[in-house]
C-alpha cells in the first residue's frame, strides 16, 4: 500500500529570531501552493463554467454516435467541480434532448489519458468535509442522469482511467481499452485515506466480482490492459490507432442490439460462486481480508474497512440509491480523517518535489555511467535502463559484471513473468546496458561519452578519490560526478577532483529498484546545473529526491543515528526483541528495529551508528550502548543476508525467523536493569529521538522545510505513513504536549531526550 506556502516564516519565536527555512514545522501549510480559498458546496454547485475549457465539440456521427472529447485545461484529465459542472452543461445542451443521438463515446482529446482522476485540491480546499455530500450527490445524479438517456454508452480508455475516471468509465455499458503500455485502470483511492465516491463501491463488484473488486480497491493496484479484459472491467482490448473506430463500431452494434452485455461480465466458477454468493463463503471471505488489512495495517489505516462496509452496504441489495447515499457519506467521514491528510500530504509532497529551483544542465544526460556492479550499482543500473538511458555498468573485472547483469536480469525476468514487463522491453532495457570492465579494450572510449557518472564503489575516500582521479582522465569536460556515498561527507571526497564543482552525492537507498528515495547532497561547491542534472535524473529514475546539506549522515542516516542508539538503550533497560519490534510496527512502522537492522545489514548499522557516534551529534548519540551491534559482527551475525542477526532465518524460506536461544542470551548480557517498559514506552523513546533529530536538522537547514522532512523519513525509513510524517505528527499531536513529554524523559533519562531549541521555541510560542 501516498502543497499550503512552503515556509511560514514568524517574524519572533519567544525571545529568538527564527530564520524563514525553519520557521514553520507544519507541513500543512504547503497545500496554500496549490489551493485557492476554502469552498462550499453552494458555491461549487452554482459555479459557471465554459464547456469548451474541458470538452471538444460534440460530435454526431451519421449513424447517430454522439463522441464527447474529454480535454481539460491541465495535461492530464481530471475530474474537479468545474470539470463536473462543465459535464452537466455539455450533456443538457449538446446530448440529452437530441433525438438523433443512438449512442454516446467518451473519449479523450490527449494523447496519453482518459481520465488521471479527481483533483484532490478541490477535496482540500473543502474545510468542513461534510460538504462534500452534495457535491458528490450532485456527481452521481449527473452520471444517472446520463443512464436515464436510455441510448448505450461506450468509455475508449486510452492512459491513464484512474479513481474517478475509472468510475465515469463504470458507468457506461461497454469499455474498450488501448493495449498502450501507458494505459492502466485502477481506484487508488485507498492510498490516499480515501474510498471511490463516485459509485465506484457499487458499480466494480457486480462486474468483475467480489473478490476482484476488493483486491483492486484495498491495494489501489493497477490493472492493465490484458487483465482487465480477462477479469471482465474491459470488453475489448485494441491498438490505440483503432480505439476510436472500434468504440463507434461497438455503440452502434450495442444500439442495434448485435452486442448483448450482462453483469457479471465473466460467468462465476463453481469456487468463486460458493466463496462469494454463499453465507458460509461469505463469512469466510470478509474474515480472510480483514486478517489481510489487519497484517498490512496493523488497523491504523481506516480507508480499507470504510470500503469494506460500502460493498457490505451493497451487497444487502435492494434500493442502490441507498447505498450510493451510504458511500458518500462514507467518504466525507474519511475525508476528514487525519490519516487522510496525512497521506495526501504525501501526495503532494512528492508533486511539489518534482520539481527544483536549479536552473538545466548544462548538457542533457543520455548515457548515465554506473561504477561498480555489486547490488547498489547494478541496482542503479536497472533503473536506469528501464527509463531509457544507455548504461555504462563498470566493475574492476568481469566476474563482478556478471554478478550485476544476473541480478538485473533475474528482476526483468521475474517482471517478465509477472506480465509486467513486455518482452520487447526487456529485450530494450538489455540493449541499453553497456557492461565494461579494466580488461574491456574500449572502456575509456565508452566512457568518454557519458553524460554522468554514478560512482558505488566500496565506502572508503581513498578509493574514492583513486577512482575519480583515473575517471577525470577519460571523461567528458562537462561529466557530472556523483558519488553514491552514505556516510562519507561530499566536501573531502570532492578534494579529489579537479573539477568539484561538477560533483554531487547521489545517495540512493538500498534495495534500489525498490527504495523511492534519492537524497542529492551538494557540497558548497557545486554549481546549480550540477544538481539540476542528478535532480533530474533521479527523477526520471522514478524516485522522489530530496536536496540535503553536506553533513555527517546528511538527513535520513542522521535521523537513524539516534533511533539506533535509542534501541540499544531500551534494550539496557530491559526490553526484548519482541517489544522492541512489535512496539514499533504498532506505531506504524512497516517494520521493527530489530527487523529494519538485520534487513539493512548489522555491519551497515552498526557503521552508520559508529560513525555518527563519532560526528556532530554530541549528546543526542548518548544513552544506549552501540557495541551490542559491534560485537555481533564479529561473531559474522551480519543479519537476513547471513541468516543470522537478531533473528534467525531458515535458507530455504527467509520470512520465516525466529529469535534463538542463543540471541536471547546474547541480548540480555547488555541489559543492566528492567524498567518494565510498556509498549508505548518503547514508542515514546523511540520516536521522541527520532522526531527530535528531524526538526533539529530542520533548525539547522540540513533540510529546506517540514515537506522534505516528511517524504524524507516515509520514504527513507518507513516512518508511519498515515501520519503524515515526523512533522505532521507533531502537528496533530500537539508540538507543547511533545515538548512536555520529552522533557519527561530527559529528566528520567538523560540529555539525550532534550528537545532542540526550535520545538522549544514553538511550544512557548502555543504555535
Amino acid at each position: 500500500m501516498l502543497s499550503r506556502s512552503l515556509i511560514r516564516a514568524l517574524p519572533r519565536i519567544a525571545t529568538r529570531r527564527v530564520s524563514p527555512k525553519s520557521a514553520s514545522l507544519s507541513p500543512r501549510n504547503i497545500s496554500k501552493a496549490f489551493s485557492t480559498k476554502p469552498a462550499d458546496a453552494k458555491t461549487i454547485l452554482s459555479q459557471d463554467v465554459k464547456v469548451e475549457d474541458y470538452f471538444k465539440p460534440v460530435e454526431v456521427t451519421e449513424s447517430g454516435v454522439a463522441i464527447v472529447r474529454l480535454d481539460g485545461p491541465k495535461p492530464m484529465n481530471t475530474i474537479s467541480f468545474a470539470m463536473s459542472a462543465a459535464a452537466k452543461k455539455m450533456w443538457s445542451e449538446s446530448i440529452a434532448n437530441n433525438s438523433s443521438v443512438k449512442a454516446v463515446v467518451f473519449i479523450s482529446a490527449k494523447p496519453d489519458n482518459f481520465i488521471a482522476g479527481a483533483d484532490i485540491q478541490d477535496i482540500k480546499n473543502i474545510e468542513d468535509k461534510s460538504a462534500l455530500i452534495p457535491v458528490i450527490e450532485d456527481g452521481l445524479n449527473f452520471f444517472k442522469a446520463m443512464k436515464s438517456k436510455g441510448v448505450p454508452m461506450v468509455s475508449a480508455i486510452n492512459g491513464p482511467a484512474l479513481g474517478g475516471g475509472l468510475e465515469w468509465a463504470l458507468w457506461c455499458d461497454y469499455r474498450v481499452a488501448s493495449d498502450s503500455p501507458k494505459t492502466k485502470m485502477g481506484l487508488p483511492e485507498v492510498k490516499l485515506g480515501l474510498l471511490p465516491g463516485f459509485g465506484g463501491t457499487q458499480n466494480l463488484f457486480p462486474l468483475v466480482g467480489t473478490q476482484k473488486a476488493m483486491d483492486m480497491m484495498l491495494t489501489g493496484k493497477e490493472v492493465r490492459p490484458a487483465q482487465a479484459k480477462k477479469m471482465g472491467l474491459v470488453d475489448l482490448v485494441v491498438s490505440p490507432h483503432g480505439l476510436e473506430n472500434a468504440a463507434i463500431k461497438a455503440a452502434e452494434e450495442l444500439a442495434a442490439g448485435k452486442i448483448k452485455v450482462t453483469v457479471p461480465r465473466k460467468k462465476k466458477s463453481w469456487m468463486n460462486w460458493a466463496i462469494e454468493d454463499t453465507p458460509p463463503g461469505q463469512s469466510k471471505m470478509w474474515e480472510t481480508i480483514d486478517k489481510m488489512i489487519m497484517k498490512n495495517t496493523n488497523g491504523n489505516y481506516p480507508a480499507p474497512y470504510g470500503i469494506i462496509e460500502c460493498v457490505k452496504e451493497g451487497l444487502k441489495g435492494g434500493d442502490k440509491d441507498a447505498a450510493y447515499k451510504f458511500e458518500r457519506e462514507k467518504f466525507a467521514e474519511l475525508a476528514a480523517t487525519p490519516e487522510s491528510a496525512g497521506l495526501i500530504g504525501i501526495f503532494d509532497g512528492m508533486t511539489s518535489l518534482k520539481k527544483h529551483k536549479f536552473g538545466e544542465p548544462k548538457v542533457p544526460t543520455k548515457n548515465v555511467a554506473v561504477l561498480g556492479a555489486g547490488l547498489m550499482g547494478a541496482g542503479i543500473a536497472q533503473i536506469s535502463a528501464e527509463k531509457g538511458y544507455r548504461v555504462l555498468l563498470k566493475d574492476k573485472d568481469d566476474q563482478g559484471i556478471a554478478r550485476g547483469e544476473a541480478y538485473i536480469n533475474g528482476n526483468w525476468d521475474k517482471k517478465l513473468k509477472r506480465k509486467r514487463m513486455t518482452m520487447h522491453k526487456h529485450n530494450q532495457n538489455t540493449a541499453n546496458i553497456v557492461p565494461l570492465s579494466d580488461s574491456s579494450p574500449s572502456w575509456k572510449q565508452h566512457l568518454g561519452q557519458a553524460d554522468l557518472v554514478i560512482e558505488a564503489v566500496f565506502e572508503d575516500i581513498d578509493l574514492k578519490h583513486k577512482v575519480i582521479k583515473e575517471m577525470e582522465e577519460v571523461l567528458p569536460e562537462h561529466c557530472v560526478f556523483a558519488t553514491n556515498t552514505s556516510a562519507i561527507p561530499i566536501e573531502d571526497i570532492a578534494k579529489g577532483s579537479k573539477r568539484p564543482d561538477q560533483l554531487i552525492g547521489m545517495h540512493y537507498f538500498s534495495p534500489v529498484p525498490q527504495m523511492p528515495l534519492l537524497e542529492i547532497i551538494p557540497h558548497k561547491g557545486t554549481s546549480d546545473s550540477t544538481i539540476a542534472t542528478a535532480y533530474n535524473v533521479g527523477v526520471k529514475q522514478g524516485k522522489t529526491c530530496i536536496t540535503v546539506k553536506d553533513v555527517p549522515g546528511f538527513y535520513v542516516n542522521r535521523c537513524l543515528g539516534p533511533f539506533l542508539v535509542e534501541v540499544s538503550a531500551l534494550a539496557k533497560d530491559g526490553a526484548s526483541l519482541e517489544l522492541l519490534d512489535k512496539s514499533m510496527t504498532n506505531f506504524g512502522m512497516p517494520v521493527g528495529p530489530v527487523t529494519l537492522a538485520d534487513e539493512v545489514g548489522i555491519d551497515v548499522s552498526n557503521k552508520v551508528a559508529q560513525f555518527l557516534s563519532n560526528a556532530d551529534l554530541g549528546v543526542r548519540m548518548t544513552g544506549g550502548d552501540i557495541s551490542l551491534m559491534g560485537d555481533m559482527v564479529e561473531k559474522g551475525w551480519l543479519g537476513k543476508k547471513t541468516n543470522q542477526g537478531f533473528y534467525t532465518y531458515d535458507p530455504k524460506n527467509p520470512k520465516k525467523k525466529t529469535i534463538s536461544a542463543e540471541v536471547k542470551e546474547y541480548a540480555k548480557q547488555f541489559q543492566t536493569r528492567d524498567l518494565g517498559l510498556t509498549e508505548l514506552d518503547v514508542q515514546n523513546r523511540i520516536v521522541s529521538r527520532f522526531i527530535n533529530e528531524a526538526v533539529m536538522c530542520l533548525q539547522d537547514e540540513i533540510i529546506e522545510n517540514p515537506v522534505q522532512g516528511d517524504i524524507g523519513l516515509i520514504f527513507g525509513t518507513g516512518f508511519a505513513p498515515f501520519t503524515g510524517g515526523p512533522f505532521r505528527y507533531l502537528d496533530n499531536y500537539g508540538i507543547d504536549k511533545y515538548v512536555a513529554m520529552m522533557n519527561g524523559l530527559a529528566d528520567e533519562h538523560g540529555p539525550q531526550f532534550e528537545p532542540c531549541q526550535l520545538l522549544k521555541d514553538y511550544a512557548a510560542s502555543g504555535k
